[in-house]
């Protein structure tokens, strides 16, 4: 579970490698009324059952002026599912509009105190935090976990607000997810 929004904490810098082969950094990924920048992984079945909705959620909001990254800080050692080359297979299986990019060293999901895949982080066009909550609630009954039926698209609704107003719903539910794998 992600902790409580920290509202106005600064975007931290990154300069990682992606599945396209290019060095993307928070400068050139920064969006003119917002940025969102996910923690992701190819294999928990979290991300698997919500990847197409945030891939489509970050079509929508590209359309509104904020830009996506998603960061995979997992070790692969014990996840091979996450190796870098299986990276650039899910990037294209499921049609990013949006840089995927490797955190190798892991420095970035420490920084980020990212807990989580999915880990959403959602900031403003000054690059100060105001969402920190999940995409939907997840059907906890049924496996592989799906959509609650009826359950609204919060990451797209939180993030079509700070677009507009700069600032992040007050109430926010925690993103659920596999812990970071980080290295032993």
């Amino acid at each position: 579970k992600t902790p409580v929004c920290n509202f106005g904490e600064k975007a931290k810098d990154f300069n990682l490698l992606s599945t396209e082969n290019n060095r993307v950094s928070l400068n050139d990924i920064k969006g003119e009324n917002g940025t969102l920048i996910m923690f992701i992984c190819n294999h928990c079945p979290y991300v698997i059952a919500t990847i197409d909705d945030i891939v489509h959620t970050a079509k929508e909001l590209e359309k509104e002026g904020v830009k996506s990254i998603a960061i995979m800080s997992n070790d692969p050692t014990d996840y091979p599912e996450d190796s870098f080359e299986n990276m650039i297979k899910f990037h294209e299986k499921y049609d990013f509009g949006f840089p995927y990019v490797y955190d190798e060293d892991q420095s970035v999901g420490i920084k980020y105190d990212a807990v989580c895949t999915p880990d959403f982080f959602g900031y403003n066009k000054n690059l100060e935090l105001q969402y920190r909550g999940r995409i939907y609630e997840l059907n906890n009954e049924v496996r592989p976990r799906v959509r609650k039926e009826n359950s609204p698209n919060e990451l797209l609704a939180a993030m079509l607000k700070v677009s507009k107003t700069t600032e992040g719903p007050k109430n926010q539910i925690p993103s659920i997810g596999c812990s970071i794998k980080w290295k032993q």
